[in-house]
């Protein structure tokens, strides 16, 4: 079986500059050639947005991007790029969208399959919301304005996860999450923080990140 590398982050871009250059390296190693899909939601100024994102992995050797905005009906040409990728990106934003248009679709499948075999997959804020097996979206971050419990993605499956952790005063959701869904371990990641899985296993962390086992914080 292959090695599986997530990337989740707390906020949006950059890429901390540890965790990007290991992102790129990973991402290098594809069978056929290097291409990093970035998933995102499109919206006015996205062009000008995207190299906060491809930035770093360009100073570290990643030429090729194929921009892929999502949609609930993707074009053939979506489906078919996204299968080259060796190197997923999910973009940060509307986290009720993103788990709509990613989770239980033929997207979803695509990436969790590609993961499986390899390939890294990094979720800023929204993509890592939605990366688990439960997406944990607190009241703050959907339009009920109540904690939604909704299937993930399903790419990492012993945890729950909170993005802007300090911004948005997370703690207590994020015990509540663990308490509910009786989950091992809570990451709490702030902005511009990070952590590197290689097999479900806290491999590297870059920033400010919480981890909570139904106890207090251990930095």
């Amino acid at each position: 079986m292959a090695d599986t590398h997530l990337f989740l982050f707390g906020g949006g871009p950059p890429f901390n500059d540890v965790l990007g250059k290991t992102f790129a390296h990973l991402s290098s190693n594809g069978l056929n050639g290097t291409q990093v899909a970035v998933l995102f939601m499109e919206r006015d100024g996205w062009k000008e947005y995207m190299p906060r994102y491809t930035d770093v992995l360009e100073q570290n050797g990643i030429a090729h991007f194929e921009y892929l905005p999502l949609t609930p009906a993707p074009s053939p040409h979506f489906i078919e790029q996204l299968s080259l990728a060796t190197g997923v990106i999910i973009c940060g934003g509307d986290t009720e969208r993103y788990r709509e248009y990613v989770v239980d679709t033929e997207i979803g499948k695509i990436v969790k399959r590609m993961y499986a075999e390899g390939t890294p997959v990094a979720g800023f804020s929204a993509g890592a919301l939605i990366s688990p097996n439960i997406c944990v979206i607190p009241p703050i971050d959907n339009r009920k304005n109540e904690h939604l419990f909704l299937p993930g993605l399903g790419l990492i499956d012993h945890c729950v996860v909170s993005v802007h952790f300090s911004k948005w005063k997370e703690e207590t959701n994020l015990k509540k999450a663990l308490t509910l869904t009786n989950a091992y371990i809570g990451y709490g990641m702030d902005d511009d923080s990070g952590i590197y899985f290689k097999n479900q296993v806290v491999s590297e962390t870059a920033g400010q990140v919480y981890f909570y086992r139904n106890g207090p914080a251990v930095e």
